[in-house]
C-alpha cells in the first residue's frame, strides 16, 4: 500500500451577514475542499496556501489559529492502493472570484447547510461541521 500526505483548506469568505464556503467539483464526480500533496520541503501550511493559488487563484488565504483537522481513507488509482491522510486548515479569503484550474471541473461559494448537502463524503462533512462551529464561536454567528 502506498501512503500519501496531503493537505487542504476550509476556505470561507464572509458576504454581509453571512458565512461561504469554497467547494470544488473534482472531475470523479465528487465536491471537496482545495488539497493537495505536499512536496519535499513545505510544511502542511505552505502546502495549503500553495495548493489554494493553483487550484483556485486566490492567494489572501489567513489561516484561523485553533483548527487543524485531519482525515484519512483509501482509494485505488492505476490498481494500487493508496492510504491518504489530509490534514485540513481553516483559512478566510476576502477574494470571491476563482479561477479554477485543470484539476477541477467547477466551483460554488455556499452558505454552511447548503454546503452541507453538497459536500460528498462524510469526512469532508465533518471537517466543514467542525469548521462551521469554530467559526460560530469565534464570530458569534
Amino acid at each position: 500500500m502506498i501512503e500519501e500526505t496531503s493537505s487542504g483548506v476550509v476556505l470561507f469568505r464572509k458576504e454581509s451577514e453571512k458565512i461561504l464556503f469554497l467547494l470544488l467539483h473534482y472531475p470523479s464526480g465528487h465536491w471537496d475542499f482545495v488539497k493537495g500533496k505536499i512536496e519535499e520541503g513545505e510544511s502542511p501550511r505552505e502546502t495549503a496556501l500553495r495548493e489554494t493559488e493553483e487550484e483556485t487563484g486566490i492567494n489572501d488565504v489567513k489561516f484561523l489559529d485553533n483548527f487543524e483537522e485531519w482525515i484519512q481513507y483509501n482509494f485505488q488509482f492505476q490498481g494500487e492502493l493508496i492510504h491518504k491522510k489530509v490534514v485540513f486548515f481553516l483559512g478566510e479569503t476576502k477574494t470571491k472570484d476563482v479561477k479554477i484550474s485543470h484539476e477541477h471541473l467547477n466551483f460554488t461559494w455556499m452558505d454552511y447547510a447548503t454546503a452541507m448537502e453538497k459536500t460528498t463524503f462524510n469526512n469532508a462533512k465533518t471537517v466543514l461541521s467542525k469548521s462551521y462551529a469554530l467559526l460560530s464561536k469565534t464570530l458569534q454567528l
